[in-house]
């Protein structure tokens, strides 16, 4: 009988070994310096955007003579909230923001409804003039805003909503949902249409099927066009400016109000910045809220089976 034998191997000598731990401690580093850097730049550049919010509110402290003056104040030490009471006290800001909440709060629900349902119609079925309706979306994106005006004053005129948050609410909805149609899309898409049909194998109809398994799929990208129309509405100042008069005034319509000052007159930084720091509070705390989901919703790409 014949005994094979394994002869264990070599082991590599010192003299190579000792460049390649050389080299990969060297990546190691590299990677590492690249990383650290890449972080200093993304701190960096997110204390630049992040100053002119901390300015606006450092300022919204601070009295219009420390504002003029020629040496700028960093911190808002002896400041007061004087201004806050102020613009409190000027116009009437609970009106504007009431306004504000019913036109945008308004807006997004009717824009999801409508978005969601041509997204899926788009995504799931076809039919005669899917494309064109697919290519009138987008060719509707590429219309400046600004030529609309005029026909769409003299629409909301003929319709007796002029001064009247239906009419800015129904000109918000035309604008927004053509986009959030075209970005809910690529949601629906993402989720496949084999659940829906497995789950209608299972005895749920077309409707329940889809309440039951799309739907909850669809909540980030809901959520992250939700943020995009809020964003829109809450924001938007031309068609708010065309449509009502100085009676009825949405948030960015009543924080103009305090620079409509005659030239005799020094316009009160202070106050502008206390009005604009009330106006994106709401804001601040809709991001809050959604932040997770809207994370989540933009960076989904792909459905876990």
């Amino acid at each position: 009988m014949t005994t094979l034998t394994t002869t264990p191997a070599a082991a590599p000598p010192a003299s190579s070994a000792a460049p390649r731990r050389r080299q990969r401690t060297g990546r190691f580093y590299l990677n590492q310096a690249g990383k650290a850097g890449l972080s200093l730049i993304a701190i960096v550049l997110g204390l630049i955007w992040v100053f002119p919010v901390y300015w606006m509110i450092n300022s919204s402290f601070l009295s219009n003579t420390t504002l003029s003056a020629s040496t700028p104040t960093f911190l808002p030490f002896g400041g007061s909230l004087n201004n806050f009471r102020q613009v409190l006290q000027h116009g009437n800001f609970g009106a504007a923001l009431r306004m504000s909440l019913v036109v945008t709060l308004t807006t997004v629900v009717i824009v999801l409804l409508f978005a969601v349902l041509a997204a899926l119609a788009i995504s799931r079925y076809k039919f005669r003039g899917r494309k064109t309706f697919v290519l009138a979306v987008l060719f509707i994106q590429m219309l400046p805003a600004e030529g609309l005006f005029l026909a769409q004053h003299s629409m909301m005129k003929s319709m007796g909503l002029l001064n009247n948050w239906l009419g800015v609410t129904i000109i918000y909805v035309a604008a927004v949902v053509p986009f959030t149609v075209w970005m809910l899309r690529g949601f629906v898409a993402g989720v496949p249409a084999d659940l829906e049909e497995a789950a209608m194998v299972d005895g749920l109809s077309r409707t329940k099927a889809f309440f039951r398994i799309t739907f909850p799929l669809l909540a980030p990208g809901l959520v992250a066009s939700g943020v995009y129309a809020f964003l829109q509405a809450w924001n938007e100042f031309t068609v708010a400016f065309v449509l009502l008069d100085s009676d009825k005034k949405t948030l960015p319509l009543w924080l103009r109000s305090f620079i409509q000052q005659s030239s005799q007159q020094e316009i009160d930084w202070g106050q502008v910045m206390a009005a604009s720091t009330l106006v994106a509070v709401p804001v601040i705390v809709f991001f809050l809220i959604v932040q997770g989901r809207m994370t989540s919703g933009l960076v989904a790409g792909a459905v876990k089976g």
